[in-house]
Order: C-alpha cells, then structure tokens, then sequence
C-alpha cells in the first residue's frame, strides 16, 4: 500500500482555527472534507520548511510556525497517510483559495460542526478537548 507524509497547519488568528475545503477527488472519502492545510514533504525538506512551502503555495499566506501539535496515522483506502501537524499563527486572515474550495475561520468549540477528513479528525478532537 502506497505510503505518504505529510504535514498540516492550525492557523491561529485572534483564536480563530482557519479550516478549508478540499475540492472533488477521485477518493469520495477525502472529496469535498474540510483539512487543515498542508501537503507532501519535498525530498530533504524539513517539515518546517515544507509546511511553510506548502501553506503559501495554497493560499499566498506566510505563517509563523509555534510548535509542533500531534502526529496522525491514518489508514485509508488506498493509501497510509503520516500527517504531522503544527499550531502556526498568522496576522491577517486575508487569503487566496489556489486548490481548496472554501474556508472557515472556527473557534475550536465549533469545529465539529464540519465535515472533517478522517485524518484530520484525531487533530480536531485535541484541539477541542484540550482547549
């Protein structure tokens, strides 16, 4: 089974959890989920540097990266997703859309209330939980 890591942001803003969608995919069980943004580590790139890359290649944003959060590992259908995730802080909330569909800026006390992609769901349950 195909193996992928990834890395994911919480986007902090006026404790407000930046939350968007993902646009239709060949795998209904990830199409049209919400995630925390992110994507595949380039060869020799630092989880850092790829979240960094990653975050301003979806949406233009530069985000300062706080600490790390939790790791996931989830097993889909068709693939094992690694997902490491960081709580990140941003200053604007201002944002372009490059490859997700929609976003929502949550407080974490809401952020049950989407439609979340399996693997991200470990990350919203702590961040819910754990204040």
């Amino acid at each position: 089974m195909k193996k992928i890591e990834v890395v994911a942001g919480i986007i902090l803003n006026q404790n407000k959890i930046l939350c968007v969608q993902r646009p239709k995919n060949k795998y209904d069980y990830i199409s049209e989920k919400f995630e925390f943004p992110g994507g595949k580590l380039e060869e020799g790139e630092t989880k850092e540097a790829a979240l960094k890359r990653e975050i301003f290649e979806e949406l233009n944003i530069s985000v300062k990266i706080k600490s790390f959060f939790i790791t996931v590992f989830h097993q889909y259908p068709d693939f094992e997703l690694t997902m490491h995730s960081f709580l990140c802080e941003v200053e604007s909330k201002d944002l372009t859309l490059n490859e997700h569909i929609a976003c929502e800026w949550l407080s974490r006390n809401d952020l049950k209330r989407l439609d979340w992609a399996a693997a991200d769901v470990p990350i919203v349950n702590k961040l819910v939980n754990n204040g």
